[in-house]
């Protein structure tokens, strides 16, 4: 068993900034660190600081003087929003991205932490995504301008490690769920739209709910708590330019997760599927061993427990 470092010493006198650390997966992230004894974290909102926008980069480095920076803040949204405007996906999560590395480096940051996304994978990987095969392909059409941008933070972390020795590590988290997610119909991921749909119709006592695609799609879904624990596992324990997967290692159909979301909210009806919408990337399943070798990273919530958890957040927040 490789003995790791103290946490609590690693963090306590670290300058920590999280940017997105307001949002979903970054707010696990902030808990993680200060469980963790790090006392002085920064998280900055778009109102004051647009990312997208190099004077307000400058202005919050220098208000904030981190050592540490886990750069979590992006344009995020479900098959339909990527659909509908992939410019802004492509442009702001680029800009806002490599400007900060840039200018993290310039500054004299210590750490920079880049969340990536598992949309940058080739749209046909073989199961499970082995992070070598990430330049086998071009992802999937519907995702591949967030996917892309992304991708490009970790061709520029490794640049700037090979000529300035930058310690910048590049993290490819699977689909993230968990209370405090998204449940916006328009913008939401699989697993938030889901549970609204089913407690909507349950709660209006109706006959069937529509669900996109045909259901054939596997994907993998990791609590976001536990994606939270890997980052910050992997914030204070590795520094190498391998790219490293964040995921729990369970594959399931989305006909499946369904009619599991359905059967725990307590929605009797039809599941009706509209295959005139698009299904995504046909499979997703991530080889996590790296960050288990790496940094010592295995996901603990069973996807079932998880989603009784998110089920339950969801009705006290959204029902009341």
């Amino acid at each position: 068993m490789r003995a790791w470092p103290d946490s609590r010493r690693f963090w306590g006198d670290k300058r920590v900034l999280v940017t997105g650390g307001a949002g979903f997966l970054g707010s696990y992230v902030v808990q993680k660190l200060r469980e963790r004894g790090a006392v002085d974290i920064s998280v900055p909102r778009s109102a004051n600081y647009d990312l997208r926008q190099i004077e307000a980069i400058r202005q919050l480095l220098a208000d904030s003087r981190p050592d540490v920076i886990i750069h979590i803040a992006a344009r995020v949204g479900g098959i339909g929003a990527n659909r509908d405007y992939p410019a802004e996906f492509f442009y702001d999560n680029l800009m806002m991205g490599t400007q900060l590395i840039h200018e993290s480096w310039r500054t004299g940051v210590k750490k920079f932490v880049t969340i990536g996304t598992v949309c940058a994978y080739p749209k046909h990987t073989p199961v499970p995504f082995k992070e070598d095969a990430l330049w086998d392909g071009y992802p999937e059409e519907t995702n591949a301008p967030y996917g892309l941008a992304k991708k490009m933070l970790l061709v520029q972390g490794e640049a700037y490690r090979a000529q300035y020795g930058f310690d910048s590590i590049f993290l490819l988290p699977v689909n993230l769920y968990g209370p405090h997610d998204n449940f916006d119909l328009q913008t939401s991921h699989v697993v938030p739209a889901l549970v609204r749909k089913c407690q909507d119709a349950k709660s209006r006592r109706a006959a069937m709910i529509e669900a996109w695609g045909d259901g054939s799609p596997t994907r993998e879904f990791i609590y976001a708590e536990d994606a939270a624990e890997g980052i910050v596992l992997a914030a204070e324990r590795y520094d190498g330019p391998l790219p490293v997967n964040i995921g729990s290692g369970d594959e399931v159909r989305i006909r499946d997760l369904t009619e599991m979301i359905a059967r725990l909210v307590g929605f009797e009806g039809d599941i009706v599927w509209d295959a005139t919408k698009p299904n995504g990337q046909p499979r997703r399943k991530l080889d996590t061993s790296r960050a288990r070798e790496l940094f010592g990273f295995e996901a603990q919530m069973p996807l079932e427990e998880g989603l009784r958890r998110t089920i339950a957040w969801y009705r006290e927040h959204y029902l009341t």
